[in-house]
């Protein structure tokens, strides 16, 4: 049932007279202000449900200049890591009473990021965030300039760009540690894409981490993150398990640490008897695979929470003179894919 005036929709002052409240009350629940009682937040929303009131989103953007509404560019979403990540970025954004708007590109280059920014920039969003995890991608976000403000999120080292991201080298330390501490001579490693920067840091961390430790550092194997290549590279890596020589792998991805489990399996190794495995991500189905694997984690909610907190605090008190670097830790996960090397 409507309470305003005749052949009109309702509108805020319906909502604060039927709730018997200020308008600035009002206005205050929809905004998710903390400041209100929740007996008053219950009637107020008791009173948007009777009347069935709706926000005018563009009467209310010409008077606060704001949209309420956040941008974000993406890229290659088919896989888990991107993918958890814009999951993570919208209910962090939900939670923050914000809308986002998302353009997903398969071409990466300064043309098709300038042209996906634009876009949004024209919808008059608040602020930007760019999934930025390949080189390219985040060279193409830090070269933009704008009035709107935008973060970077794994976007590397990106020039002047506030950055919010993963601590991919410490997690590829924590990997090739375990594996060290375990007792295995050396970690192998299957890598993800040249072009990615994800992978960049974590065969950066596993390299430094062997180097400390003054041990052979073997050739890496590459992949593509997909669980076909973690199978081709384990059909290379199963020579030198058999010989002993690799008794340990950190892989960069789960989805190809699938592939390299089932290609060990095919040729007789056992694992983690014969080889102990390490992947990254922590995917859902890891603690189901044979065996369980022992990954790394990615708080992908709390990089959304971070992300969507930066460029709300740019959006209210402008640039910084230095950008920010907001980094998020990873987590260990240790399962039964590791364990000592056997005794020869």
């Amino acid at each position: 049932m409507t309470h305003g005036a005749a052949g009109r929709s309702p509108v805020m002052a319906d909502v604060a007279r039927i709730a018997g409240v200020s308008h600035q009350t009002v206005s205050r629940v929809l905004n998710h202000h903390p400041n209100v009682r929740p007996a008053t937040r219950d009637r107020v929303l008791a009173a948007i449900e009777e009347l069935g009131y709706r926000r005018n989103l563009s009467a209310r953007a010409l008077v606060t200049r704001r949209t309420n509404t956040l941008g974000v560019v993406a890229f290659d979403t088919t896989l888990y890591g991107p993918a958890s990540t814009l999951f993570g970025l919208e209910q962090a954004a939900r939670d923050a009473g914000y809308f986002i708007s998302i353009v997903s590109l398969k071409t990466i280059n300064r043309k098709t990021v300038g042209e996906a920014l634009d876009y949004l920039a024209a919808q008059a969003v608040d602020g930007l965030i760019a999934i930025a995890p390949q080189v390219e991608a985040a060279a193409a976000v830090s070269a933009l300039q704008g009035n709107v403000p935008v973060v970077a999120v794994e976007g590397g080292e990106a020039d002047g760009m506030p950055v919010v991201a993963v601590d991919q080298v410490r997690g590829a330390e924590l990997a090739t540690r375990h594996l060290l501490d375990l007792g295995h001579r050396t970690v192998w490693h299957v890598a993800g894409p040249a072009d990615w920067l994800e992978a960049e840091g974590r065969q950066r961390g596993w390299r430094a981490t062997l180097r400390a430790a003054g041990v052979e550092i073997p050739p890496v194997v590459a992949g593509d993150w997909s669980p076909r290549s973690g199978y081709e590279a384990g059909r290379r890596i199963a020579a030198d398990a058999r010989a002993s020589r690799a008794t340990a792998v950190f892989v960069s991805n789960d989805q190809m640490a699938l592939g390299l489990l089932r290609a060990l399996h095919e040729a007789g190794i056992r694992v983690p008897q014969d080889v102990s495995i390490v992947g990254f991500d922590d995917i859902p189905e890891a603690e189901f695979l044979t065996p369980p694997l022992t990954t790394v984690r990615q708080d992908f909610a709390e990089v959304g929470r971070k992300s969507i907190a930066l460029v709300l605090d740019l959006i209210e008190t402008g640039p910084r003179p230095v950008a920010e670097r907001i980094v998020v830790p990873p987590v260990l996960v240790t399962r039964a894919s590791s364990t000592a090397p056997a005794t020869t």
